[in-house]
């Protein structure tokens, strides 16, 4: 009996697994036999290395051939698997030693024609791969950016079966052909749609006409990572506000940057040419969005991660938030406490990283009256439409505005003399580097992440600052849950003040735009 072995890589959710994958070559009716819980494309890979292996110059072998992914509990899905099969089944043929390639993980998709294709997650296969000691890695050459992000790994480009071997065999590398590789498929949510055009290069803060307060709710939010929920008249500014967020948001840590290229790299959402994202995800589905669009699902063991998740260390937008079904809004509730979003399915469970700044905007009512005076809605139609956002969801917003029209004034005031998004993102930088100064040694990088009880114990302010938040808290007007919030805000605004610890004025205003109303 001949013995070879690789390894390849198994994700579930963002988390990779190693698994080995081995070739026994016994007697018995010539065929391929794959074995260890395989998906039904994986199981297509039979036809695939066999058609790849011909293609490429190399003989079949003619007995029957038994191919093993162990640990066979783990369900492994997907082709990402076809290269390391078939470069183990050569190795247990004899036609490369197996010593060349049993030290290395390899994943790629193999065509009919022996060239290697991309494929999805290569990012947090890789990394699972070096945590696990391995420091070599194959991967297509459309995904060698993605994998050379991960320090202290000797990544191989290939192009094709033939050529890898020849690598493997100390030989000449043979001429590739200079085709643009196709971009992994990975089937979409439903109801999901994002944002294409850049919402950084041709937006910018200065083209919002008055609206002040939102301006500095916005500020607020882009220096503390602070939930969002603004609320007026069509034609007020909403949704420009929301979109010109992106403008005010440093670019994210090295840390932040790979957690997000890993998401996207899963759920082959990459853009083209941009193997590490460097700057926050802007992602604003559609109010048509289903649940599992939104938080991520999938059947079986085909896990996809939604909305929620492709926005982590960015923006969720989330634009006539009325609209949207109860159920998916309410779905949000988990990762915005938590951070992350955990799917449990009959085949397989995992978890999706989802820390983002949810923004929602709102009109007051069905109708959309430009005016209040032209509204026909009676005031028990207006709360209920408002009302399709529950209360549980509001008490984890932050910052709550109404917005008004612009006035004449603001319309025609001259854009040279507005603060334009670079001027307000210098202020915002400088409030994230002093809570990042205050939270060194910590877990946490913004306000909005410090848990309540660290909080309470770590980061309360004086009893005089506290006055006014202990007043209302013995009324009943703010819950335990709310008094977290209106703490981080304040912080935030001190941050913002260059103050070494929130005042009351900072505490009332924090408190103002928790409960919406105007300080």
């Amino acid at each position: 009996m001949a013995l070879a072995k690789t390894r390849s890589v198994a994700l579930v959710g963002v988390d990779g697994f190693v698994v080995d994958v081995e070739a026994a070559i016994t007697s018995g009716v010539p065929g391929l036999h794959l074995v260890g819980l395989p998906d039904a494309a994986l199981n297509e890979a039979r036809d695939r290395v066999r058609a790849a292996i011909f293609n490429s110059g190399e003989p079949w072998p003619g007995r029957h051939v038994t191919i093993s992914l162990f640990p066979a509990s783990l369900p492994k899905k997907g082709s990402g698997f076809d290269l390391s099969i078939a470069i183990s089944l050569l190795a247990a043929a004899e036609t490369i030693e197996p010593a060349a390639c049993a030290g290395m993980v390899m994943m790629g998709e193999l065509g009919l024609d022996g060239r290697v294709r991309a494929v999805p997650g290569v990012l947090p296969a890789v990394l699972a791969a070096a945590n696990a000691g391995y420091r070599t890695v194959v991967v297509p050459r459309a995904n060698a950016a993605e994998a050379e992000l991960v320090p202290g790994i000797e990544v191989i480009a290939a192009s094709s079966l033939h050529g890898l071997l020849c690598h493997l065999r100390g030989q000449a590398p043979p001429p590739e052909p200079d085709e643009a590789d196709p971009p992994p498929f990975t089937p979409c949510l439903d109801g999901l749609t994002t944002r294409s055009r850049d919402l950084r290069g041709d937006l910018d803060l200065a083209d919002v006409r008055g609206q002040a307060e939102a301006r500095r709710a916005l500020e607020i939010s882009a220096a503390g990572g602070h939930h969002l929920f603004f609320y007026g008249p069509p034609g007020c500014g909403k949704t420009m506000l929301a979109e010109r967020l992106p403008t005010l948001l440093p670019p994210l840590d090295r840390e932040a940057a790979l957690e997000a290229t890993a998401i996207h790299s899963v759920a082959g959402t990459l853009p083209p040419g941009q193997p590490l994202i460097t700057r926050p995800p802007f992602y604003a589905p559609h109010h048509t969005a289903t649940r599992a669009a939104m938080v991520g699902g999938g059947q079986g063991r085909l896990l996809q991660p939604g909305a929620a998740s492709l926005a982590h260390q960015g923006i969720l937008f989330l634009d006539e938030a009325p609209e949207y079904n109860a159920g998916v809004l309410d779905a949000l509730r988990q990762p915005l406490e938590e951070g992350e979003v955990m799917i449990a399915r009959a085949g397989a469970s995992t978890r999706f990283p989802a820390r983002f700044t949810l923004v929602l905007a709102a009109n007051p009512c069905p109708c959309a009256a430009a005016k209040s005076i032209d509204c026909t809605c009676p005031p028990a139609v207006r709360h209920k439409y408002l009302a399709r956002i529950s209360g549980p969801l509001l008490d984890r917003i932050d910052l709550k505005l109404e917005l008004h029209p612009a006035t004449r004034a603001e319309l025609r005031y001259d854009l040279e003399l507005v603060e334009r998004s670079e001027v307000v993102a210098e202020r915002v930088l400088g409030a994230r580097e002093r809570a990042a100064k205050r939270l060194a040694g910590t877990p946490w990088r913004t306000n909005a992440e410090i848990p309540g009880p660290q909080l309470r114990r770590r980061f309360l302010p004086s009893p005089e600052a506290m006055a006014s938040v202990d007043r209302v808290l013995q009324t009943g007007e703010l819950s335990a849950r709310g008094l977290d919030r209106v703490l981080r805000t304040a912080w935030t605004c001190a941050d913002l003040a260059g103050r070494d610890t929130p005042s009351a004025a900072d505490l009332d205003s924090a408190f103002a735009l928790w409960t919406g109303r105007r300080s």
